[in-house]
């Protein structure tokens, strides 16, 4: 079994179509295909289950993806430790980040990072919080950007970035909109709401907060990216509890924010997710030194 037969396997798996990992991996897909059989005579067994349409793993493959790429990933961080000792940074960086995830610009870091590491490959791949945790776990990230992480969730280390209160938002017309008025949980009932997928950190906030308040609540327009959640708000079509940031955004322009009243008192947090001080890569250390730079938070 060869490295590169398991980047074959690993690509085919993720893309789950033959010529698009080929196309990825700048192979031919004649070969890749032999390597991924070949692959399978060697163990014996089928890896994916094919059709005219579909690539999907079997059993077995499913099995194998995890072990390959942790192996990848132990690969890239022999590689990469033998280039820090010759003083140089090359190899591939992979970075996980929630959408608009709060105590970080993103773009600012990356930039950053590029102009002091110019070799280094830098590959940004942008999931739900869970997803986020197991690809830090698994290999297939170096370090992400998370929010709202409970213990139990990560046993390695958790670097604090942000924590900021939930507000409600609303368009001006709502009856939350007038002013002084005071919002307590009791009056979100029946309300309808606008919110992201139940992986993303501000849903999991969000379901969080009314499990504490005892407060049901249906999330009738789910959304997955901020832009169209503020506009459907605009619209009034539903209301939204996000985190305080996301109304101070230009396309929040005009909408209401209120930080609802009494004894529960919802907050996002983002952290960074890194794995155990043992396996951080040298890429990831780089960029945690500029992650603690306060121009770049």
């Amino acid at each position: 079994m060869e490295l590169r037969q398991l980047e074959h396997f690993v690509a085919v798996a993720e893309e789950q179509h033959f010529t698009r990992a080929a196309e990825r991996l700048a192979v031919s897909q004649s070969g890749l295909s032999a390597s991924v059989r070949a692959l399978e005579h060697e163990l014996m067994t089928p890896l994916f289950s094919r059709t005219t349409r579909t690539v999907r793993l079997t059993e077995a493959g499913a099995a194998l993806l995890v072990e390959a790429e942790r192996t990848l990933a132990g690969a890239r961080a022999a590689r990469d430790a033998v280039d820090a000792v010759r003083g140089l940074l090359r190899g591939t960086l992979t970075l996980g980040v929630e959408q608009c995830v709060a105590g970080v610009s993103t773009a600012r870091l990356l930039a950053a990072f590029h102009r002091e590491h110019p070799h280094m490959e830098i590959r940004l791949r942008q999931e739900g919080t869970s997803s986020l945790l197991e690809g830090v776990a698994g290999g297939r990230l170096d370090l992400a950007f998370a929010a709202t992480v409970s213990p139990p969730e990560w046993r390695g280390e958790l670097v604090p970035l942000a924590r900021e209160p939930m507000v409600v938002l609303c368009a001006p017309g709502h009856r939350f909109a007038k002013e002084g008025a005071r919002v307590g949980w009791g009056d979100l009932h029946g309300e309808s709401f606008i919110d992201f997928h139940p992986d993303w950190g501000p849903r999991r906030a969000a379901d969080e907060a009314f499990a504490s308040a005892g407060v049901r609540r249906t999330v009738a327009l789910e959304v997955s990216d901020v832009h169209s959640l503020l506009e459907l708000v605009h619209e009034g079509l539903g209301i939204a509890v996000v985190p305080h940031h996301f109304s101070r955004k230009p396309e929040a322009g005009g909408l209401v924010a209120v930080e609802p009243d009494g004894t529960h008192r919802p907050a996002y947090e983002s952290v960074v997710v890194l794995p155990p001080a043992r396996a951080m890569s040298p890429g990831a250390r780089a960029l945690m030194t500029l992650v603690r730079e306060a121009p770049l938070r």
